[in-house]
Parts: C-alpha cells; structure tokens; sequence
C-alpha cells in the first residue's frame, strides 16, 4: 500500500509574548495601517499612539470595529479577539459633528403648509348667469379702461402742449407771436366715446373733380389710340363675288 506524504503544517508566525497585531484600515489619503502593540493597551492609548506615529492624522478619528461596533474607549485591545487569534482588525473613521436630528419632522411641517395653502384662481368659475368669472374681470378692465380714456388723451395733450411750448422757447418765439401755440395752448374738448362727421363740400368737390378728370382724360386717350390704329391699319377689302361665266357648258 502506497504511502501519501502528508501535507506540511502552515508555519506560525510567533508574536512577542503580550502583544497583539493590529490592522487598522484608514480613509483617504491615508494608506492602511499596521502595528503591534501590548494586548492589554487601551482604545484611547492605541489612538495616542496612531498620532504620536502619524502626526497627519486629524485630531477627531474614532476606532470602531468592521461590524460598525465602538467599543469603549478604556476596553483594552485583547478583548478584541480571540484567544487562538492575535490578530485585531480596526476602522479609523473621522467623527463628524451632528445634531438631535429633526430634519424630517421641520419636512413634514412645510410639507403640511404647503397642502393647507388653498389656490386663489377661480378665474374657470362661473357665476349663477353661467358667465366665467374671467369673463367678467376682462369686461370690468375694458369698462375702467374706457372710462379713463378721457384722462389720457388729457394727459397727452398736455404732453404735447409741454412739447410745443418748450420748442417755442428753444426758437425764441413769443406766446403772442405764435399762433398755433394759441389754439393749442387751450385744452381740446374731449371727444372720447362720440363718432363725428368731418363734412368740407369744397374739398369733396375739388376731390370729386380731380377724380371725374383722370377719368376723362384716360378715356379720351383711348379714343385716340383706337382711332390712330384704325387709320394706320385699315381694314383688308372684302372679295368682290365671281361673275358668272358667259359659255354654258353644255351636257
């Protein structure tokens, strides 16, 4: 029967008597970190020491293990692990500065203010008429709007009353010299909201003549031009008919 040789047994690594080897993973930019210290060291010693070694490491780190457990800071590190193992594991982890929290309940109460606001547009709403209320808004600002006309074309009279008197001072025209500046010196009436009839019978006739004219002379033309073709170009002489042949032909 064959002998198989048996597999070598893994070489043991021997630590010091009393110490335990610690790996302790770190963030960035700081590598992963390895040392051994006596097992009977505590949490808060091993931290001073991680800064007396890496003096770049920032003052606020906390030790907490890979299972997200922290144990106390006066736990010493042999409580760690397991008296067949030496080797201890550790997360370094910067602490950062926190509250009592409250953020989702200040959420829930905008939240709830924001639900309570009632929108104001009833503008698509209709009135015991059926009549949409924008409707009504809209012929309310026409009313306002044509109810204000006077006090505009008002104030643009003025405007342009300010205009013409600042241009006659500017040319050096005296109010008593100026005609026009008279009549527009006094407000006009307002004539807003009325339909007027501008009637000058002598402009309409003068219009109407000036109208009656072209006409004429562009007919006369035309006369003209026809009767100059008509010369110029008399019409071909109809065929006379054949008289008729003298010989009869007989059978």
């Amino acid at each position: 029967m064959a002998h198989t040789p048996s597999k070598p047994a893994k070489a043991h690594i021997p630590y010091p008597a009393g110490k335990t080897s610690i790996l302790i993973s770190t963030f960035a930019p700081f590598p992963t970190l390895s040392l051994a210290v006596p097992s009977d060291i505590s949490l808060e010693s091993l931290l001073s020491l991680l800064h007396d070694r890496y003096e770049t490491l920032p003052p606020s780190v906390g030790l907490s293990t890979h299972s997200g457990v922290i144990p106390s800071p006066d736990s010493p590190v042999s409580s760690l692990h397991s008296d067949e193992s030496t080797l201890v594991t550790l997360r370094l982890t910067p602490r950062l500065l926190g509250g009592k929290g409250g953020f989702g309940s200040q959420l829930r109460a905008a939240g709830g203010r924001m639900s309570s606001q009632k929108t104001s547009n009833n503008d698509s709403c209709r009135d015991l008429s059926g009549r949409r209320l924008n409707t009504i808004k809209e012929a309310k600002k026409l009313v306002e709007y044509l109810e204000s006309e006077p006090e505009r074309l008002k104030a643009k009279a003025d405007a342009q009353k300010a205009k013409l008197e600042a241009l006659e001072r500017k040319l050096g025209i005296e109010k008593s010299e100026a005609g026009p500046s008279k009549t527009a010196s006094q407000d006009p009436p307002v004539l807003a909201g009325r339909k007027h009839r501008f009637d000058d019978t002598e402009y309409l006739e003068q219009s109407q003549d000036l109208v009656d004219g072209v006409k004429n002379a562009v007919s006369l033309a035309l006369m003209k031009k026809k009767k100059k073709a008509k010369l110029s170009h008399p019409p071909p002489k109809e065929d006379e008919p054949e008289k008729p042949n003298s010989l009869a032909i007989g059978a």
